[in-house]
């Protein structure tokens, strides 16, 4: 009892600020409403029929599919071996882990501004380190085909550290006797990582995957940083969800159209986690 009583005041403050506006927000997915008038009329479904034929809602989907896809695996792929390789008994492997881990802690939004000078056609240092090279210039936030990745690769470094660091932590939680009793055995440092480490290391990414795939369908304030004024990319070629819900809901005030793609951002992402979690009790060994 005292631990409930305990909980009681985290929890009513979790249910004001969290669950209340979640179905707030799905009621309001059923209601016409422009957030200044009293009035919103009930109009059923018909925000979510015109999410099915809306253009920038399409585009955002796709946009966001793309970078949250391209953002979740790339940085489990080079975390992990990181992870590996700093696990190892080095001088040098805490220095190396706090340069890693450094981006995790900066603010984004000093951060998105520092990447989009680097990103600058005419004065930014990526174009200058290909001009030395002889290569053209790239106009990496204003070409739509490359303004999506300009966006990935600073997703990727933004977020590398922590999965590297969680997969550290699992790492070095192995008991060392299961590797040092594979290494008599004659197992070879893949063998070993393959059978022993990555089996092991399950849980902590399947946590990676989950956390990495909510965080990027999420994705805001790079974009809204980096891809806007005069070092944007033309049209919407970098249109996000979150973003289209922002200017739907808080420039267009079509608050009840931005409460139903809201919804659906939630239930792709819940539809993801259940995805990511089924496969990961499916690979479980079943018992006898």
């Amino acid at each position: 009892m005292f631990c409930y009583l305990a909980l009681l005041p985290v929890l009513a403050l979790f249910l004001y600020v969290r669950i209340i506006p979640i179905g707030f927000g799905f009621l309001l997915s059923f209601y016409k409403w422009n957030l200044i008038s009293p009035r919103r009329p009930f109009i059923g479904m018909d925000n979510y029929l015109e999410l099915l034929g809306d253009e920038n809602f399409q585009l955002a989907l796709k946009n966001t599919t793309i970078y949250s896809l391209s953002v979740v695996l790339l940085s489990t792929a080079i975390a992990l071996p990181l992870a590996v390789f700093l696990s190892r008994k080095s001088k040098l492997s805490p220095f190396y882990q706090t340069i890693y881990f450094l981006p995790v802690i900066t603010p984004m939004v000093p951060m998105s501004i520092a990447w989009k000078w680097m990103y600058d056609y005419n004065y930014g240092i990526l174009n200058y380190v290909l001009s030395l090279l002889h290569i053209p210039s790239v106009p990496w936030l204003t070409d739509p085909d490359t303004a999506i990745w300009a966006l990935v690769i600073m997703g990727v470094w933004k977020v590398l550290g922590y999965n590297m660091v969680l997969f550290l932590v699992g790492i070095r939680n192995i008991p060392t006797e299961y590797l040092e009793a594979a290494g008599l055995d004659g197992a070879s440092d893949w063998q070993r990582f393959w059978r022993i480490t990555l089996p092991l290391l399950k849980p902590i990414l399947l946590y990676v995957l989950v956390t990495s795939t909510i965080n990027a369908y999420n994705v805001f304030t790079q974009v809204y940083v980096m891809t806007l004024g005069s070092q944007s990319a033309p049209g919407q070629a970098v249109r996000m969800l979150v973003f289209d819900i922002y200017t739907n809901g808080f420039q267009f005030f079509r608050m009840g159209y931005a409460s139903a793609e809201a919804v659906i951002l939630t239930l792709i992402v819940l539809g993801l986690t259940v995805i990511q979690f089924t496969l990961a009790r499916e690979d479980k060994p079943k018992e006898g």
